[in-house]
């Protein structure tokens, strides 16, 4: 199948992630994918699949929305007049060019998948005012124009029904890990940073991340000194938060790690994650703890609550997040058998319901069920 797939590149961010897992493996099971994306100034991502790419000019870009120039609608649409694909997917990237893909797509006649990562609060819970609750209602009426749209968990399909897009055009496909490259394994990572037990959190330094209410929990349990946090990112807080959470709490700010084998070295040698988020999707960087058999820690938020249900993990409350993890943390840091069974316990709900290979498989069924239904793109006319 020829598949034009639209994401981002960088900055680094879930939705880079999600972008180069996918169209690696598109390709591992013999498709032909075309990337386009806004144009990097920014070195190569590592990892990043060889395939045909066209870069879109943009006037900025960011971890959260992208303004294209001018330029970027004549250039997308004479692109995917060239590459004739099958499909369009758009990993939608918080841009302007999001609401006038349906309009170029049904010019040319070809179908068009969504992807949409917006973050969101969770089950029982509104959507945190500002930009999330302003991206759906934006998004609402015009994702009516695609012909599905992915989320990842069925509250969020629930949500956006509610807003108005047909609930059968919504399609529930969860992310998905490579599980044999994110496994337990060996790591000096321990050794290295003089740890016996060892804590992560992996994510951007913003807001909505709620990292300090981590780093005050940590600060106030008065952990043992032999336990260490790493903080795994970068973002507008860290500048911030870092001076007041140092070393001497036994807290280590890594900053963004972008090679990939070091981020796994990282998670291998870690006991606990810890994603204290007050919004989300569904976290790549929760899954792929995870599945590196971390005991994981994480808020009610988006799907993460979902993936750690009846055992898998540990849920905490958006509302009351300092004050479980001044507990939780402790009491993790001396029951190392708890960890150990917890960690079991993610790597199996991982091996069970978020395999990379199960994705990609329902991501191709989706494709076929879209093409069945529409008529023939431009790549199979005289």
């Amino acid at each position: 199948m020829r598949i034009a797939w639209i994401g981002k590149k960088s900055p680094f961010c879930g939705n880079v992630t999600y972008s180069r897992e996918i169209t690696n493996a598109l390709l591992d099971r013999g498709h032909q994918v075309s990337f386009l994306h806004f144009a990097q100034e920014e070195s190569e991502p590592d990892n990043w699949p060889n395939l045909r790419e066209v870069s879109l000019p943009f006037i900025y870009k960011s971890q959260v929305y992208t303004i294209p120039t001018f330029k970027a609608t004549k250039l997308l649409t004479d692109s995917l007049r060239e590459i004739k694909p099958d499909v369009v997917h758009a990993s939608l990237t918080l841009s302007p060019l999001d609401f006038v893909l349906p309009e170029i797509c049904e010019e040319l006649r070809l179908p068009l998948i969504a992807t949409f990562h917006t973050p969101f609060a969770g089950k029982g819970a509104k959507l945190i005012s500002g930009t999330q609750l302003l991206a759906y209602q934006l998004y609402a009426p015009f994702l009516v124009n695609y012909d599905r749209v992915i989320v990842f968990s069925q509250i969020q399909r629930e949500l956006l029904a509610r807003m108005g897009v047909r609930e059968e055009n919504i399609a529930v496909i969860p992310n998905g890990v490579d599980t044999a490259k994110y496994s337990p394994g060996f790591s000096q990572v321990k050794a290295e940073f003089k740890a016996e037990r060892l804590f992560v959190y992996q994510g951007r330094i913003a807001p909505e991340k709620n990292v300090e209410a981590l780093l005050r929990a940590w600060k106030q349990s008065a952990m043992a000194p032999g336990s260490k946090l790493l903080i795994v990112g970068d973002g507008p807080l860290k500048s911030s938060l870092e001076p007041f959470y140092g070393s001497e709490y036994g807290i280590i700010w890594l900053g963004f790690v972008a090679d990939e084998d070091r981020r796994i070295e990282i998670l291998r040698g870690a006991d606990v994650f810890v994603l204290p988020s007050l919004v989300e999707g569904l976290s790549l960087s929760l899954l792929e703890g995870m599945s590196c058999g971390l005991a994981c820690l994480a808020t009610d938020v988006g799907a993460d609550g979902e993936v750690l249900e009846k055992g898998a993990g540990v849920v905490i409350s958006t509302k009351t997040a300092r004050s479980q993890l001044r507990t939780l943390l402790p009491v993790l840091q001396d029951h190392p058998e708890l960890t150990t069974l917890l960690g079991q316990k993610a790597r199996q709900r991982v091996l069970d319901r978020y395999t990379l290979s199960k994705n990609i498989t329902l991501l191709e069924e989706l494709y076929k069920e879209v093409l069945a239904q529409r008529p023939l793109p431009l790549s199979r006319r005289a």
